[in-house]
């Protein structure tokens, strides 16, 4: 089992190489069962071209493309010091098994193990090749877990006090996630997505009753009043910047009425999504769209395309008048119109329980989380982490308890929204300052059911 060293931590500007020492040392304690040697890297730069070979043909989701780590990374990760620790293994004939993309970092003073992008990737799970599990049995991965457990608290630079994984998909791929053979717990929320068949025409019917397409038509020809109602998608980086920040204040506005802490007020995030949506190298990973109606952006969505599957992000809408006729609905129908016209196999709702999310839907499952002490001073930590996981987990899923949590929350939130209201009548909506005239009606550009 060959083993590199983490040269780009000590020194960012230092290649990695080969280090025969640690090779010798690690191939006295014998050969890993499933034949797989593995390579620890610091810098994502190091393994770049490996890792986007591999995600075009290994089973992953789209939180862990090449393009979506990196640019947390640099926007987030840097800002808290996050450290990479990408675990590349490989059969012996060479071909690439695994790629775990993992960090450490501090907390409480301690340092930790987790998924590089944890908190903002929906999926947090290993890239395989798409016969790991048929040539890796779940007792050999759980071997090859502890092997590089050992291996990594033997070095300075990425020894840790506590593991603390979250949101795990069941499945990667066809294939059932290995990171499930640890002792888990389940997530406070699932996932659910649609596969799609025939047109738009077709689907909508099957999913949708005909009391429910009356209704859809009735609220379509509330908003029409406003002005003509047109489905964007994005045509240059301009336009998709304007349209990011648009959604982002809608949903800065949302998260304040729900009392839910803002995500883009935390160090790096506006950044993140703006940069992933106006990037020349993320331009084929990312769908920027609107709704508008007459000259007001009514909603808002940044997707993700990977593979044969549409990733439903991040959506807003509007807390006007045109709020009461569901422009948010809308526009995700408009979405998924978008992503069968593409030719795409699935629409994911990504991770969350909303009612709508259930009416689309069709295939359900969970997400794992997994929280372990690796040395006496983590255990605090790691109980710590279940517990939290475990209080969420049961309000989430005691309906009561839920809907309090969610009224407090609200109430709360109330407060300042005000003052959020005001700062944005005071600024025009950026989308609606410079946007451009673009994409089909919505009323000509396909027949309604």
């Amino acid at each position: 089992m060959g083993v590199m060293p983490l040269t780009a931590l000590r020194e960012a500007s230092a290649p990695e190489t080969a280090d025969t020492g640690a090779t010798a040392r690690v191939a006295r304690r014998g050969h890993l069962p499933t034949q797989i040697r593995f390579s620890i890297h610091g810098e994502l730069s190091a393994v770049e071209h490996d890792w986007r070979r591999f995600q075009e043909r290994a089973d992953c989701t789209v939180f862990q493309t090449y393009d979506w780590i990196e640019t947390w990374q640099k926007h987030v990760g840097a800002r808290q010091r996050v450290k990479p620790a990408i675990v590349v293994g490989r059969f012996t004939d060479g071909e690439i098994a695994f790629l775990l993309p993992f960090c450490i970092e501090k907390k409480y003073g301690l340092r930790r193990l987790r998924w590089l992008g944890q908190d903002l990737c929906d999926y947090n799970a290993p890239l395989l090749a798409r016969d790991f599990s048929r040539r890796v049995e779940p007792d050999r991965f759980l071997a090859i877990w502890q092997i590089l457990q050992a291996q990594m608290q033997s070095d300075p630079l990425l020894r840790h006090d506590w593991i603390d994984f979250a949101k795990m998909p069941k499945q990667v791929g066809d294939q059932i996630n290995p990171f499930g053979y640890l002792e888990v717990t389940t997530n406070a929320s699932g996932v659910h997505l649609a596969h799609l068949t025939g047109n738009w025409e077709t689907f909508y019917v099957a999913k949708r009753s005909s009391s429910t397409r009356r209704r859809d038509r009735s609220k379509r020809a509330h908003l029409a009043k406003y002005g003509d109602i047109r489905f964007v998608t994005a045509a240059d980086a301009d336009d998709a910047r304007r349209t990011v920040e648009t959604l982002m204040e809608q949903k800065s506005r949302s998260f304040a009425h729900k009392g839910i802490p803002d995500l883009f007020a935390r160090p790096g995030h506006r950044e993140f999504f703006l940069d992933l949506a106006t990037n020349p190298a993320t331009r084929q990973l990312v769908h920027i769209s609107r709704t508008e109606v007459g000259a007001t952006s009514a909603a808002a969505n940044l997707g993700l395309v990977f593979g044969d599957c549409y990733y439903h992000v991040l959506a807003s809408y509007t807390d006007g008048e045109l709020s009461n006729y569901g422009p948010g609905i809308l526009h995700l129908r408009e979405m998924m119109a978008y992503a069968i016209g593409r030719g795409l196999k699935r629409f994911d709702f990504t991770i969350g329980d909303e009612p709508y999310k259930l009416e689309w839907s069709d295939t359900d499952t969970q997400l794992y989380d997994f929280a372990a002490p690796v040395t006496w001073r983590g255990q605090p930590a790691s109980l710590a982490a279940d517990l939290r996981r475990h209080i969420k987990r049961v309000i989430k899923q005691t309906p009561w308890l839920w809907r309090l949590a969610a009224d407090v929350r609200s109430r709360i939130g109330s407060k300042s929204l005000p003052a959020l209201r005001r700062a944005a009548r005071s600024t025009p909506s950026a989308a609606d300052a410079g946007k451009k005239q673009t994409g089909a009606s919505l009323k000509d550009n396909r027949a309604k059911p």
